[in-house]
Parts: C-alpha cells; structure tokens; sequence
C-alpha cells in the first residue's frame, strides 16, 4: 500500500466522520439540548460577592 492510498483512505474517513458530525448537530432530536445550551450564559449571573 502506498503513502498516497493511506492518505486518500485517512481523507475519506474523515470527510465521513465530518459530515456524520454535522448531521449529528443539526439532527432535529438535539434541537432541544442546544437550545437549553444557548440559555445557560443568561441564567447564570455570578452577583458580586457570590460565588465559589
């Protein structure tokens, strides 16, 4: 096997891997935890004094 067929193999496979992700992110079932995830910066104020 030549470098340049382990190298076309390595490319495909992440191109996959890639767009399995995106369709993973934009899938309509991980709509809801996104959304629950772009609040959490506006939820949690820290007041002054408070904190850990």
């Amino acid at each position: 096997m030549s470098s340049g067929t382990v190298t076309g193999i390595v490319t495909v496979v992440l191109l996959v891997l890639f767009l399995y992700g995106c369709f993973w992110a934009w899938s309509s079932r991980r709509n809801a935890d996104f959304e629950e995830a772009a609040h959490l910066p506006l939820e949690d104020e820290i007041v002054k004094g408070e904190g850990p």
